[in-house]
């Protein structure tokens, strides 16, 4: 047997492979695990990919990002740019919510080479009679893929190329009329195509830009003493809307359990009368698809819904795939639960915790396949009531194949829901969420407090592959967790996590009114949980209490509003500042955030120390800008409204906590 072509490795096993396709394209990006999992877009935003693609020799490469919704056979081409080092990238704008494919395409452009070989020779001063009628047989072979298209302009470029004339030829060669025809119609018999068709989910835009407010609706009634109702939440709605939030997250709606509920500050035990905590879900009134009686209806619900979505702010509702000992399904489905050898069901236990009113689901049932589709069932039920969007209570506790499959299931029918995952947990855990499917991620923004700490956060955020495919969303709070940082309860330091929060990244929330009224109190000295939670109680909130921060917070919804720059997250880039020589510390952190065309430049700067003004020497990365050092430029501070002109990249900055503990600048280079 002939051995000369035998390779060892089979790796032009396809019968379709020939030896002539000699560009090579590699280290794709975004592909996730090899193209095991999608990409992320949002709806009407660029989408770009990069890769490496080169070829043997000098000529000259042509590429082409080829993209189509899934489903469709026609592909549409966006050409790609060399970027440097064989690093080139493309980019295509998504179109509605779906899924996506990509690939891309990449070949030998002989004429390009011919061409740029020609302009060589001509500069040399050499003869080029045999180059231009080489060139004419490349233009021949133009005409004939142009068909009747361009095919006679084409045939007469060939004839020029032929002219005895020389001047005549030559500028018939280098005319930029010839090379846009030619482009037209590219020779693709020997191009290569990656050897994988990639994916991408593309979202509604909530899923990139968002700003969250939770509330529990039990504690809203317009008579004290009373149960709200989501009627009494009504009112609420221009308050919400009126400071800048588009989502309004409600946790579990549901009816309650009676067995082992928990009591004031999760005490073990409820006192008669106590409304028990809301993740206690089920009892005779009903499970996931029912809503607590003392809420209202189901009516009044989507009422609620409706009223919101007036006032622009979409619901989310707290998905909790866990049942109190009450829930209908332990009855109907005891096979979905652990029994344990004394024949109780296993509850839910974090040592030396005990949640003995919650019960965990066995996602290792023997009868896992109706498991699931029941699951899929109550999001299917809150979808068909107008929700879009979904706070998952501690996904990673439940099986990931089933967020894979559930979460792909719906988006075939329903593309524009947006799924938030509440898992505070190991960084692997929480980046394999993302990938199957959930658009956004709770983070580490909580007990990410230093300046060394939020910059290293934010830098694997925004530079590793996480950034596509991982959207975090920063809580400063929720209601079980009550950082050390806030339990001083200086107000300052509340409006410095908010600043924080809402401008590293594009999505945020708070737990309300607990935030903005700047509760401090936790339940007990090393705990994270607040006295006299909300988890376990009714509350009454006085919405005007002296020291409230709501002013704050909403010019900062405004102004994240009103720049596209705040809009996203991964567009960061940290600043050098040069601590007063006066100050021990570094205490200042800043960082630039740019629209996609530059047309808008936001520059926050923020000081993490509550108690004391901190002044130091910024410097402007004017080069990200292509500018001089020198360069003079205006930034105008949103938060105080005050304008100053810097001159060159290293200026002057002072943020008094006592005043604003931070400066969000506008800036204009022009």
């Amino acid at each position: 047997m002939n051995n000369v072509f035998r390779r060892p490795v089979p790796l032009y096993s396809n019968q379709n492979f020939d030896g002539r396709q000699r560009v090579v394209i590699e280290n794709v990006s975004p592909e996730l695990d090899g193209g095991k999992y999608p990409a992320k877009g949002i709806e009407g935003k660029s989408f770009v990919v990069e890769a490496d693609i080169f070829v043997d020799g000098a000529d000259t490469l042509c590429a082409d990002l080829c993209f189509r919704p899934s489903g469709s056979k026609e592909w549409h081409y966006s050409p790609m740019i060399h970027k440097g080092n064989d690093r080139w990238e493309g980019v295509f704008i998504a179109g509605c919510a779906g899924q996506y494919e990509y690939t891309i395409e990449a070949r030998v452009d002989h004429f390009l080479t011919w061409k740029k070989g020609l302009a060589k020779k001509i500069d040399a001063g050499q003869n080029v009679s045999l180059d231009l009628q080489i060139g004419a047989l490349l233009v021949d072979k133009g005409a004939q893929r142009a068909g009747t298209v361009d095919a006679g302009d084409l045939a007469l470029f060939a004839a020029l190329l032929r002219s005895t004339e020389s001047a005549k030829a030559v500028a018939a060669a280098l005319d930029a009329r010839l090379t846009l025809l030619m482009d037209r119609h590219p020779d693709k018999v020997y191009a290569t195509i990656y050897d994988k068709v990639l994916y991408l989910v593309v979202e509604q835009k909530k899923a990139e830009c968002s700003a969250w407010y939770e509330l529990f609706p039990r504690s809203w009634s317009s008579e004290p003493g009373l149960h709200g109702t989501f009627n009494d939440c009504i009112r609420l709605l221009p308050m919400i809307a009126g400071m800048g939030f588009d989502v309004v997250y409600l946790p579990p709606i549901h009816p309650i359990g009676h067995t082992k509920r928990k009591g004031k500050n999760n005490a073990l035990v409820a006192a008669p009368g106590e409304p028990g905590s809301c993740w206690a879900i089920g009892n005779s009134d009903g499970g996931h698809k029912a809503i607590h009686p003392e809420l209202g209806t189901l009516e009044d619900f989507t009422a609620f819904v409706v009223a919101a979505e007036k006032s622009r702010i979409s619901v989310a509702l707290d998905i909790a795939f866990q049942c109190s000992p009450d829930h209908p399904y332990v009855k109907e489905h005891p096979q979905w639960f652990t029994w344990r050898p004394d024949g109780t069901v296993q509850f839910a236990e974090n040592p030396p915790k005990k949640y003995e009113d919650i019960l965990p689901i066995n996602f290792e049932s023997a009868d896992w396949q109706n498991l699931w589709i029941e699951l899929k069932s109550i999001f299917l039920f809150w979808i068909g009531n107008g929700v879009k969007i979904f706070r998952v209570d501690n996904p990673h506790t439940k099986a990931f194949p089933f967020w894979e499959w559930v979460i792909a299931s719906i988006r075939e029918q329903y593309p524009d829901i947006v799924f938030l995952a509440e898992a505070f947990t190991r960084p692997k855990l929480m980046a394999r969420l993302a990938k199957v499917g959930y658009s956004q991620s709770y983070s580490y923004f909580t007990w990410r407090n230093t300046k060394q700490e939020l910059q290293e956060y934010m830098i694997e955020l925004t530079s590793s592959p996480l950034k596509h495919f991982m959207r975090v969303n920063f809580w400063p709070n929720t209601p079980d967790i009550l950082h050390e940082e806030l339990q001083k309860g200086e107000r300052a330091k509340f409006i410095i996590r908010l600043v924080l929060a809402a401008t590293l990244s594009s999505n945020y929330g708070m737990y309300g009114p607990a935030y903005e009224l700047c509760e401090y109190l936790p339940v007990a000295e090393g705990k994270e949980e607040y006295l006299n939670s909300e988890k376990y109680e009714i509350r009454q909130w006085d919405l005007d209490r002296p020291g409230n921060i709501r002013a704050e917070i909403t010019r900062i919804n405004r102004i994240r509003k009103e720049n596209l720059a705040l809009q996203q997250t991964s567009n960061l880039t940290f600043v050098h500042i040069d601590a007063s020589p006066d100050h021990e510390h570094d205490m200042l952190i800043g960082y630039v955030k740019r629209s996609e065309d530059d047309s808008n430049i936001i520059l926050t700067v923020v000081n993490l120390d509550q108690s004391a003004p901190q002044r130091g020497w910024l410097r402007f990365p004017l080069e990200l800008f292509g500018l001089s050092h020198l360069h003079s430029f205006m930034v105008e501070d949103l938060l105080s409204g005050h304008s100053y002109q810097w001159n060159g990249e290293w200026n002057y900055v002072e943020v008094n906590p006592w005043n604003m503990p931070a400066h969000i600048f506008r800036v204009t280079l022009a």
